[in-house]
């Protein structure tokens, strides 16, 4: 499935700025099941320095430097993804939670290595008793890991509420607990410290979300919006992917930009400016089009997403969950389902594309 993104980004200030040192995550990245056919950052006004480099976790940032003054900032990152079709997953076998601890605190492969970093706090994620006992009935020793997390991912989807305008980028996670409310950063940092709580490696995920407008209406432009979910890290299977705030398995709707310890790692755009009066107003548009006609009837209600995200207060905004009609419908089919046909069967990206001539 192919995708074509437009992101913009639009900083207008209430004085000038004289200088302005700038960090970009908007660029997507190649990852299993991914590939970048190509993407194009565009600065405006022109910045006198713009480099792109490869981070510690394999992500494409971009630094810039305004040196001119100007009254507003606008960043436009165009791209091309390409994802692969998506295959069933058995989530009731495979290895067990206990086994999944054990590795990860004596494996000896570079991989688990490599995975143990994000067993531990992070600077927007730290483990609390309330975290851990939160999802602690769910993870039993001898129950198979992926359907443990699949539980728990269907467990913040029932527990919490999505409400756009409750949490900020720097809403505490004891508050959204507190409340039972958030946005799907929210959601994903929730369950990236229940898992790390537990002993676990947990990574945060951001990136879009394609969403489909309502039958018979026509997709409004820059009407998308950034989105977060969480990975999972399972020794000798390397890492799978939940979204909690729409309670899947992201498939080939859910496209990658980049991955870290939790937000701060990967905010879509963040910097310093001189200048500027102290207030600024910022506008997002976001467009996620398919260059292949989806078939609808090909799509289960839990993966069709249909409304956007009012704008968080800073960066970019999140993306919504799906529709209330859906999410009714999602949880009316899980109340019906046994547990054979809940639990066995979720989507998983799948790495069937061929590798890239550079």
């Amino acid at each position: 499935m192919k995708y074509r993104i437009k992101h913009s980004t639009r900083y207008e200030y209430a004085d000038q700025v004289n200088q302005g040192y700038n960090v970009a995550y908007l660029i997507p990245r190649e990852c299993n099941g991914q590939r970048v056919n190509f993407s194009d950052i565009r600065i405006i006004p022109t910045p006198a320095s713009k480099i792109k480099r490869v981070d510690y976790f394999g992500n494409v940032v971009c630094h810039f430097t305004v040196e001119k003054p100007h009254r507003a900032l606008e960043v436009i990152v165009e791209s091309e993804v390409e994802i692969a079709p998506s295959e069933p997953r058995l989530l009731s076998g495979g290895i067990t939670c206990a086994e999944v601890r054990e590795i990860l605190l004596n494996g000896s492969s570079d991989e688990d290595v490599k995975a143990s970093e994000f067993c531990f706090d992070s600077p927007m994620i730290a483990v609390t008793s309330e975290l851990v006992e939160f999802a602690r009935d769910i993870f039993t020793p001898d129950r198979p890991f992926l359907e443990a997390v699949s539980a728990l991912n269907s467990r913040i989807f029932n527990d919490f509420k999505y409400d756009p305008g409750f949490s900020t980028v720097a809403t505490p996670l004891k508050d959204v607990m507190a409340s039972r409310r958030g946005v799907c950063q929210d959601f994903a940092h929730l369950a990236i410290g229940a898992l790390r709580g537990l002993g676990f490696a947990a990574r945060y995920v951001s990136g879009y979300l394609e969403t489909l407008p309502p039958p018979g209406q026509v997709k409004l432009e820059g009407a998308d919006a950034s989105h977060a979910w969480f990975s999972v890290y399972i020794p000798g299977d390397e890492w799978q992917d939940f979204d909690p705030t729409n309670d899947v398995m992201p498939a080939d709707q859910h496209i990658t930009t980049a991955w870290g310890r939790d937000y701060s790692d990967v905010t879509p755009l963040k910097g310093v400016v001189f200048g500027g009066g102290g207030k600024q107003i910022l506008s997002v548009a976001v467009d996620v089009s398919r260059l292949e006609t989806p078939d609808r009837s090909l799509l289960p209600p839990a993966a069709v997403p249909t409304r956007r995200a009012g704008d968080l207060p800073a960066q970019d905004p999140l993306i919504s969950p799906l529709s209330p009609a859906q999410q009714s419908q999602s949880q009316q089919n899980q109340s019906q389902a046994s547990p054979s046909t809940t639990q066995l069967l979720q989507t998983q990206t799948q790495s069937q594309l061929p590798p890239r001539n550079f």
